[in-house]
């Protein structure tokens, strides 16, 4: 089975999808046609005057927030259906559904592959605000996220300011740091220097994908944290001389080869480079200080990736912000395992900024 159809069995049922009449334009100038975008509701529209939510996923996440995300939806959580209408759209630039790397060029049998256009998180909720258009919702409640999700939640805030509500970021700053840049690097040249990367893309027959892989691992590695390793895997042994932690690292590394692509990763590790809250709008400090919504910044207090302090610093100059450090030894990697103490924060900033 090809990667394309073993990546389209992972998507849900309930996916739904709209195709965009117009061509999207994207900040680089270029623009797309015949884009699509993929998306998953929870809850009644009815309520989506009042009480919409727009979920933000993260890098190799998707539209399917109960498979990454779980127990954020449901009966007394973050987000609760019987009262809230809640959106999660696939990015542009990702493989679960919406325009990117691994669709077919319009009028082609080709699909994109590298020859996909870089895009930014400008780009990204440029098309979310297609979306919410095309559904008839004018003003959302709260958009949130993790990651490159807390970057678009972010960019909504400061890119609509009318229309958003409050914004909950988390594991994120409000700019990409140069470690993270680097470190994003390192792992497209992991892929590049794959033999069977050719020309940017991989041979259709060519599985494994070892630089995607290779790259899989080191970013595992930075979603967690030594005490997380220290504490799971010790110095115990797997088999022969393979240690533990070695046998976690290289079964990371196979699964995303069913999973996800490695133009797609290429594509969007370089849009999350483009994470700068005040880039063509003036000062760093001005900008933050002119997104006036309630912000519920939240720093995973073990994360190496995105250090506390970044989020600290975002907090301290959103004028109408709270900091809370969600305790967790795992890592950047903590928003997706603590969840039932993120959901009660994100419960209790939602009831006291109402």
């Amino acid at each position: 089975m090809s990667l394309p159809d073993r990546i389209q069995q992972r998507v849900a049922a309930s996916t739904q999808y709209l195709s965009v009449s117009e061509p999207l334009q994207l900040q680089s100038g270029e623009r797309l046609h015949d884009v699509q975008i993929a998306y998953q509701t929870w809850g009644d529209i009815r309520n989506a005057a009042r009480h919409t939510v727009l979920i933000c996923h993260a890098l190799t996440g998707s539209a399917d927030v109960d498979s990454w995300w779980p127990k954020i939806i449901g009966k007394r959580r973050a987000f609760d259906p019987a009262h809230d209408f809640i959106i999660c759209a696939n990015i542009l630039g990702s493989c679960y559904g919406t325009t990117g790397p691994m669709s077919q060029k319009p009028g082609s049998d080709e699909r994109y592959r590298a020859d996909f256009p870089r895009i930014t998180i400008r780009d990204m909720i440029e098309l979310q605000r297609i979306l919410l258009d095309a559904l008839g919702i004018e003003q959302v409640e709260l958009v949130a996220g993790p990651s490159l999700g807390g970057m678009q939640a972010l960019e909504w805030a400061a890119s609509y300011p009318q229309r958003i509500g409050s914004i909950v970021p988390i594991g994120v700053g409000g700019r990409h740091s140069p470690w993270c840049i680097g470190i994003s690097e390192a792992q497209r040249a992991a892929i590049a220097a794959d033999p069977n990367w050719r020309g940017g893309y991989y041979d259709e027959d060519a599985r494994p994908q070892q630089g995607l892989s290779a790259a899989r691992m080191m970013a595992v590695c930075t979603y967690r944290s030594w005490h997380s390793f220290e504490a799971r895997f010790g110095r115990e042994m797997r088999s022969g001389d393979l240690y533990q932690v070695q046998s976690y690292l290289k079964h990371q590394g196979d699964t995303i080869n069913d999973r996800f692509d490695a133009n797609t990763y290429v594509t969007l590790t370089h849009a999350m480079h483009t994470h700068d809250l005040a880039h063509g709008r003036g000062a760093y400090p001005d900008v933050l200080k002119s997104i006036e919504q309630p912000a519920l910044v939240v720093s995973v207090s073990s994360d190496a990736l995105y250090p506390p302090q970044e989020q600290e610093l975002l907090s301290r100059e959103l004028p109408n912000a709270q900091y809370e450090i969600l305790s967790s030894s795992h890592g950047h990697d903590g928003f997706l395992i603590e969840t039932e103490a993120l959901s009660q924060l994100i419960a209790k900033f939602r009831r006291e900024s109402l």
